[in-house]
């Protein structure tokens, strides 16, 4: 039954990462425009950013299991509001191949804006990137990694679905108005000293694991700093790099 049902729940993920063009807005989100847009104005108005921003950042702490939303109308971030997770399967740790029922832990932008998820509203995030394709498994990475409402999870993060709403509106509505990406960061943790110090305890018998984290320091590190995205590429060996935005590595010397 429990094999059945989690079967289930995994073909419903990926009729759920197909994004739909060409159908008229469905009445979730004409319901989340009008009952939750209101509140992001306000929101993001406290932040100091005007709804719909020209920019939004979701990141996402899987020990803390918190989703933070950040917004930007310009370069700067300012955040505006953190989710509680309510499920993610897997463990501290990347997603590596299909059917392990891990989260990704990465840099990511979302790919997929989907108002006609089985999960409520579904945001599809584009793993597997290039870091992702180096360093999992090759041949059966998996993929309809989502963040969605539903509170149930294989592989995505789930919150409950009045903030996956406003977190679905918020997106979906900066990229209309941009056109830019949506940009996803996902941490095992906060990669401050406290929470790598925890990592390395708890996972010394792991090296290549505490190495892909320590590849994702850096990034977290810059944007705790500066509140701007840093520039992010990926070697050869799947390690990500980071240096300042272009046009500001010049003045950060």
């Amino acid at each position: 039954m429990a094999r059945l049902r989690l079967a289930l729940i995994a073909l419903l993920v990926l009729l759920a990462a197909a994004p739909a063009r060409a159908r008229p807005v469905n009445a979730r989100v004409a319901r989340a425009i009008r009952e939750r847009r209101p509140l992001l104005v306000k929101l993001f108005r406290e932040a100091g950013v005007t709804y719909p921003a020209r920019r939004v950042l979701i990141r996402i702490f899987k020990r803390e299991k918190i989703l933070e939303l950040w917004a930007s109308a310009g370069r700067t971030y300012h955040k505006v509001k953190d989710y509680p997770v309510c499920a993610a399967s897997g463990d501290l740790g990347p997603k590596r191949r299909q059917g392990d029922g891990q989260v990704p832990e990465g840099f990511y932008h979302v790919r997929v804006f989907n108002p006609w998820s089985a999960f409520h509203l579904s945001l599809g995030i584009n793993y597997p990137n290039a870091s992702d394709r180096v360093l999992g498994h090759r041949r059966d990475l998996g993929g309809a990694i989502m963040i969605h409402g539903n509170c149930v999870s294989i592989g995505c993060v789930a919150i409950k679905d009045g903030p996956a709403s406003e977190v679905y509106l918020a997106a979906s509505e900066a990229h209309a108005r941009s056109g830019r990406p949506v940009t996803v960061h996902i941490f095992p943790t906060r990669l401050d000293a406290g929470g790598v110090a925890f990592l390395k305890r708890h996972h010394a018998a792991r090296p290549a694991l505490l190495a892909f984290w320590d590849s994702l320091r850096p990034g977290y590190s810059y944007f705790e700093g500066h509140r701007r995205l840093p520039r992010i590429t990926v070697d050869r060996r799947g390690r990500y790099h980071v240096s300042p935005p272009a046009g500001l590595a010049r003045a950060e010397r």
